[in-house]
Parts: structure tokens; C-alpha cells; sequence
């Protein structure tokens, strides 16, 4: 059958199958009229009284066997059979079946319950027993409809398929695939873990401004808005680190927050222009002292959340167990690219050995920039196992504090994982006087056409002079990390409404 066919035949099915939909949907808004009518309207119910979950309720089968308990939740399945029938009840934990006799809960509730449809919210009381097959179950003795589904659900055994619906109706995903509530469920458990940990450690955690008037502290181009009250032009954060720096200098050793910054950025499999960071800033350490932290907590939260210190990714097992290997920038250009920037002296060399290597840079770029540009051809995808990628050039690094026995790289590290990024840190730049200097640099290259350059802040400076001690911070991509403990392909596996393009009307 050619492709032409195919979709003819196709689009033949879908026209037939659309006034049975429509059919469908006409009756199940005749049922509720009637509910109304016969004073039944599922819509006037306050509450339910929910004593147990499926799952509990399984796991716990031999003190429950013969007790009374109350469940509610969507009916996923339902085989009317005469007198009796059955019926599956999915809720928070899972999915557990019930059996409805007429004789239990009588004939009145058994000829509503017999009209209920798949979709439908139902609350169940009744007795814990074991079928014949030796299913756990619920023998109902009530049963009452909480809820009125007016649409359809997808076929259970297919499912919900469509990766772009499944993204735009999160609610119909995560009713119809449960690996997907699984995910959520560890990424909530991911975040709360790495609070309590840091609490531990003594991190105090707090909030800091989403609008601001200079979107800094990262690379990265802002989204722009308009304040009427105030009449000014304001900026969706890049970024938590100069906020979280200004609490620093006043006196609060050790803060972090998670929060969601924005960038106005291309989309793909790890890319949201919203997206959760987590930024966290310790007086009196460094980037060493980062290094240590981040392998304590990537360690800890892998055996908190998953049970061991071993990550498969898409076939992939990383080793978190181990100690991270921690390499220059410099010496990992060396190592896959074997070219030596220590050898490499003056911007000519450089531009020189890029070309060799059909390197692209701008005009704008320093040997810094072009090092970088070595780094993200050659190195990236080979830092599968975790890596910590050490001191940087100061070109691309404007926040942070320069190697003293080598002023043109920086005490900074980015952490490897799978070949991603997937935390960024510094020993912090607390020299007001280079930090203006660094400014002025980054104002420099904006002029020369770097969108995401960063803009002075003058009270960020100010805080500065004040005076900050030495600091070390870290920013952590809180969804790669979510992406990767739950193996999901894609970042918007893991955001429960990930952005999307309106659908045209």
C-alpha cells in the first residue's frame, strides 16, 4: 500500500470513528442531565472520606483482610456481569479492584453504579478480601460517584502515545502511564533531598527576585517586560547568583535556593527556556570545597532516591560510588584533541591552531574563548563518568577568581556527567575593583555582538565594596539531574508542563 493510501485509509477510519466519539461524549452529558435531575449531581459533593490507598491497602493485607476501609479514584476498567460486577480504581499509589454486587449496596446504587464510565471518580467503602484468583480486593458496600468524566480516555492498552499531547494534557499522561507519575514522584523526592541535605550541612534556604532590572550572573540572553506601576522595563532572571551573593555580604554564611530562572533560548531535549536551578553560595571556601560538596550530595541523593550510587542512562552506567575525576581544562584539550594551550602564547597561535582544527571563532574571541571552542568540539562527549572540568579561562568566566600561579584561568569547575553539564562553580570573585574591570570586559563584548554578555550592576559592586568574604558557589541543573536519575530522554520528560507552542485555533 503506498503513503497515499495509507493516509486516505487513515483519514476514512478517523471520519468513522468521529460521530462514534461524538456519540459517546453526547451520552456520558445525558448521564450527568439525569444525575441533576434525579438530584444526584455528582459536581454538589464536598469531600470524601479517604481512609486508605491501593497500595497501602495491598502491602498490608493481612491486617486489613475482613476490615472496613474507604478508597476513592478514577475507574480505569469495568466488567458489568448481571448481578455482580468488577471493577479497577486507580488513585494516588496504584490500581486495585473492587467487587459490586447488587445485593451489597443495593439495587438503586447498583443500577447507578452499572451507568458509570470509564474516566468516572467513584468513592468505595467496603471490605478487604481475596477473589478466587487470589487478587486483593474490596468488596464494596457503598459505592458513590464523586466525580463525572465528560471526556474519553485513551484505550488502555495502547495508551497515551502521542509525545505532543502527552506533553500539552500532563493530566491524561500521568493518568494513563504510570512510569510517568513514577518519575515525578522521584523528582519531587530528588529536590526534598537535596534540601534536607543541605539543611543538614547547615545551608539556610531562601528566596530571592524573579523580576529584576539587570538579568545577571550567567551567560545566557533574558525575557523583557513592562511594569506599568512603575513604568519600567524589567527582565525575567538568568540567574540566582548576585542576589544570593548580596546575602553573603551580609552576613548569612552559608544560603541556597531552588527556583526557576528563564532564559530566552532554543528548545531541544535538554533545553527549556524555564528550567529549575539550584544555586547555592558557603563563606570561607572554595572551589574545592564545591568539589567535595557536589560529590557528597550527587552520592547522597542517589542512594537516598534510587537506592544505590550506580545511574544507568539510555544503557549507560555511571559510576557515582567512586571518586570523580578531576581534570584542567587545559590537560583535557591535551588529552582528546592533543593540543597544548600551554605551548599556545598569543591570540595568532591560537586563531592559527583553530583553523588547523576547523575551529570557527569571532572576531570577538580571545585565546580563552578559543580554548573553550577546543573543549566543546573535542572533550564534552567523552566525559561520560562524573567529571569535574577545572579552571577555566578568565574570559569566559567574569565572576569568578583568577588562579594566582596563572591569572589567565580561573578557580572555576564545571561537573560532567553523561557529557552534559551539569553544575557550574567558582571560587567567587570578591575583588570589587577586578570585578569592575570584568564588567567592562563583558559590556565590551555586547557591544561587539555577544547578546549574552553580562551588563555592569553597580549595586552588586557596591555590595562588593562593602566587603565579601571568600566564597565558593555552585549552580545545579536541577532537570539534567531529574533526567538522569530517572533515565527520561528528554528534559520535558521530566517538567510536568514543559513549554509548547500555541496550538493554532
Amino acid at each position: 500500500m503506498s503513503e497515499q493510501q495509507n493516509q486516505n485509509q487513515q483519514k476514512g477510519q478517523q471520519n468513522q470513528q468521529e460521530p462514534d466519539i461524538k456519540q459517546l461524549l453526547k451520552v456520558r452529558r445525558e448521564k450527568l442531565a439525569q444525575l441533576q435531575t434525579d438530584g444526584k449531581d455528582p459536581f454538589q459533593i464536598m469531600k470524601y472520606n479517604v481512609t486508605h490507598h491501593s497500595t497501602e491497602i495491598k502491602d498490608n493485607f493481612d491486617e486489613l483482610n475482613g476490615k472496613q476501609v474507604s478508597i476513592a479514584g478514577r475507574v480505569m476498567a469495568k466488567r458489568v456481569m448481571g448481578k455482580a460486577s468488577f471493577c479497577n480504581v486507580q488513585d494516588l499509589q496504584g490500581n486495585i479492584q473492587s467487587y459490586v454486587a447488587r445485593d451489597s449496596i443495593g439495587e438503586e446504587a447498583y443500577a447507578d453504579f452499572k451507568k458509570f464510565d470509564v474516566g468516572d471518580i467513584i468513592g468505595i467503602e467496603g471490605e478487604v478480601f481475596k477473589t478466587k484468583t487470589e487478587e486483593i480486593s474490596i468488596h464494596a458496600s457503598k459505592v458513590i460517584l464523586l466525580s463525572k468524566s465528560l471526556q474519553i480516555l485513551p484505550e488502555k492498552y495502547h495508551g497515551l502515545t502521542n509525545t505532543d499531547i502527552r506533553y500539552r494534557q500532563r493530566y491524561v499522561d500521568l493518568i494513563m502511564n504510570s512510569e510517568v507519575k513514577d518519575t515525578f514522584v522521584k523528582r519531587s523526592r530528588i529536590i526534598s533531598t537535596i534540601r534536607s541535605y543541605l539543611d543538614s550541612q547547615g545551608f539556610m534556604e531562601v528566596e530571592t527576585p524573579m523580576l529584576v532590572s539587570n538579568a545577571g550572573g550567567a551567560s545566557a540572553r533574558p525575557f523583557e517586560t513592562h511594569f506599568n506601576a512603575l513604568d519600567e522595563d524589567l527582565k525575567l532572571r538568568i540567574s540566582l547568583e548576585l542576589y544570593l551573593k548580596r546575602l553573603i555580604v551580609g552576613g548569612l554564611e552559608r544560603v541556597y535556593e531552588i527556583g526557576r530562572v528563564f532564559r530566552n533560548e532554543g528548545l531541544d531535549t535538554r533545553h527549556n527556556p524555564e528550567f529549575t536551578l539550584m544555586e547555592l553560595y558557603q563563606a570561607y571556601t572554595d572551589y574545592n570545597g564545591m568539589m567535595d560538596l557536589t560529590e557528597n550530595l550527587y552520592r547522597h541523593v542517589a542512594q537516598t532516591v534510587l537506592g544505590k550510587t550506580t545511574i544507568t542512562y539510555n544503557g549507560i552506567e555511571m559510576d557515582l560510588g567512586k571518586p570523580f575525576e578531576r581534570i584542567t581544562m587545559v590537560d583535557a584539550v591535551k588529552k582528546y584533541a592533543n593540543v597544548d594551550f600551554n605551548e599556545i602564547h598569543t591570540l595568532e597561535e591560537a586563531r592559527a591552531i583553530a583553523k588547523e582544527h576547523h575551529i570557527e571563532y569571532e572576531e570577538r574571541h580571545k585565546k580563552g574563548d578559543i580554548l573553550n571552542l577546543f573543549f566543546e568540539e573535542f572533550v564534552e562527549e567523552h566525559l561520560i563518568q562524573p567529571t569535574f572540568l577545572m579552571d577555566h579561562p578568565v574570559e569566559i568566566s567574569p565572576l569568578t577568581k583568577r588562579k594566582p600561579s596563572n591569572p589567565d584561568y580561573t578557580e572555576r569547575f564545571e561537573f560532567f556527567m553523561n557529557g552534559w553539564e551539569m553544575a557550574n562553580a567558582y571560587s567567587e570573585l570578591n575583588d570589587p575593583i577586578d570585578q569592575r574591570e570584568r564588567f567592562k570586559a563583558q559590556e565590551a563584548a555586547l557591544a561587539a555582538g555577544d547578546e549574552e554578555a553580562n551588563t555592569t550592576d553597580e549595586d552588586f559592586l557596591n555590595a562588593l565594596e562593602i566587603g565579601m568574604p571568600p566564597t565558593g558557589g555552585i549552580g545545579f541543573g536541577i532537570d539534567r539531574m531529574c533526567m538522569l536519575m530517572t533515565d527520561s530522554p528528554a528534559i520535558r520528560d521530566v517538567l510536568l508542563f514543559p513549554t509548547m507552542k500555541t496550538l493554532e485555533k
